[in-house]
């Protein structure tokens, strides 16, 4: 699973109010977090996930899966 390189914020946190389930803190937390990890793997892979580019200088080696303890509870991240 792949995080997206981006998010619209507007368009997330609609979608997410209009689902409105009792853990969207910890769905919209999930999906910034991996976010974030996946724009930090490509800035030190030096390209963008399954580009091919004679930049790269790191490749990946795919996700495992981890647990990460917020304020919000425990998260499954990617």
């Amino acid at each position: 699973m792949t995080a997206p390189s981006s998010i619209d914020p507007a368009h997330f946190l609609h979608e997410q109010l209009a689902q409105a389930s009792p853990d969207l803190l910890r769905q919209m937390l999930t999906t910034f977090i991996d976010t974030l990890m996946s724009a930090e793997a490509d800035a030190v892979c030096g390209a963008d996930y399954g580009a091919r580019s004679s930049e790269r200088i790191n490749v990946r080696n795919g996700y495992r899966p981890r647990e990460f303890d917020t304020r919000a509870g425990t998260l499954e991240v990617a």
